[in-house]
């Protein structure tokens, strides 16, 4: 049995993520989405309303399970026995950075590995800091962002006064 994590911050999860998140299904036994919680990285939402908000988003994949945590990724790995990283991929930015978390992965581990996955053409521009701003203005994010995701982003936005 092969088991993944894709780790992200979710914030907050984006068509994007669910793509991923759906191709990795198919290639591995047991996926793990985890919440990635960093206590100097200032986010929209909390780890609570991102974990519900995924939570609605997974149902129909039965392999995939949500967590949230609070330390190094590979430390994760390790703990849960998983062998891959997931790491989705937009642009040719994002797979320089990402390299070299991978790299940085690998020293940390040496028998985990990163896989990345390009993210489907239609979703290469959705970019969750992109669309909280885009929803500030008012503007229609339906297409990046599943029902469930753009109702508690305006929520939020209406109870901030923004």
């Amino acid at each position: 049995m092969v088991k993944a994590v894709f780790a992200g911050s979710f914030d907050p999860p984006t068509y994007g993520h669910l793509n991923v998140i759906e191709r990795a299904s198919k290639l591995f036994d047991c996926v793990d989405v985890v919440i990635s919680v960093n206590p100097d990285k200032k986010y929209m939402f909390n780890e609570n309303e991102r974990f519900e908000m995924l939570s609605e988003m997974i149902k129909p994949f039965s392999n995939v399970e949500l967590h949230i945590w609070d330390g190094l990724i590979v430390k994760y790995a390790e703990q849960v026995g998983a062998k891959v990283l997931v790491r989705g991929i937009r642009t040719q930015n994002d797979f320089l950075y990402e390299f070299d978390l991978a790299l940085m992965n690998k020293a940390l581990d040496a028998n985990i590995e990163t896989m990345f996955i390009p993210t489907d053409e239609e979703f290469a521009i959705v970019k969750s800091s992109s669309i909280k701003e885009l929803a500030k203005f008012g503007g229609n994010i339906s297409k990046m962002v599943p029902p469930n995701v753009e109702e508690t982003l305006r929520r939020k936005l209406e109870k901030s006064g923004q």
